[in-house]
């Protein structure tokens, strides 16, 4: 199979971590290039570091031709200071990466969105990654992978105490989301990681939406 070039977005977060480490260790990608308002120190012989501004990513021009776009962005309204703040984040830097992605040919977009995201829901967050979810689709990419996983689980460097309460609390009653609530139980980051590699492999067209308990089948 031709060597491919990968591009990871939100590679500070947890899932873009797992994803840039899970990348570089694949050997049908020989490039991965992170763009981000900020260096990781991280080194490598595969690995591409370009700070840029999503504001103005439609003038980025990366010197290579990018096959798969993964996009790991997202915040939390407490984060990000304000739901306005907050919707730049998860809808208009998400939905601006994908508009470059198609104007520069990329195959490939593969989104990081969440259970329960609805565009009509009552919950802003939900709300949010649903108008976010209808906005991307439209775009002209041959495939658009759209990720849905439950509570994140894994080791954030931010602070998010409601979080780790909640994971610590999956931890223990983990055991219990089987069947019908296999949907609600907490999937790792990598698990996530590793289901969108695996679709950017696949040879489907359009849009494809994976929901977290089609995600837990990838083991880590």
């Amino acid at each position: 199979m031709e060597k491919r070039t990968a591009l990871i977005a939100g590679a500070t977060g947890l899932v873009g971590n797992s994803l840039l480490r899970q990348l570089l260790a694949d050997d049908l990608y020989s490039k991965i290039l992170i763009v981000s308002r900020r260096s990781i120190s991280i080194s490598h012989p595969k690995l591409i570091q370009q700070q840029i501004d999503f504001n103005e990513i439609e003038l980025f021009k990366p010197g290579l031709h990018v096959d798969d776009v993964f996009c790991a962005l997202g915040t939390t309204i407490k984060t990000a200071g304000s739901k306005d703040a907050f919707f730049k984040v998860d809808y208009t830097y998400v939905l601006l990466l994908g508009t470059w992605a198609a104007a520069n040919g990329a195959g490939k977009f593969l989104i990081v969105s969440a259970m329960g995201a609805n565009a009509k829901s009552g919950i802003f967050y939900n709300q949010v990654k649903g108008e976010m979810e209808l906005a991307v689709s439209l775009l002209k990419i041959p495939q658009i992978q759209i990720f849905r996983p439950s509570l994140l689980m894994g080791n954030r460097t931010e602070n998010r105490n409601g979080e780790k309460f909640a994971q610590a609390a999956m931890r223990t009653l983990g055991f219990l989301f089987i069947g019908p609530l296999l949907k609600y139980k907490g999937i790792h980051a990598d698990v996530v990681a590793r289901a969108m590699i695996a679709a950017a492999k696949e040879d489907s067209k359009g849009v494809v939406v994976n929901e977290s308990e089609e995600m837990q089948s990838y083991k880590i």
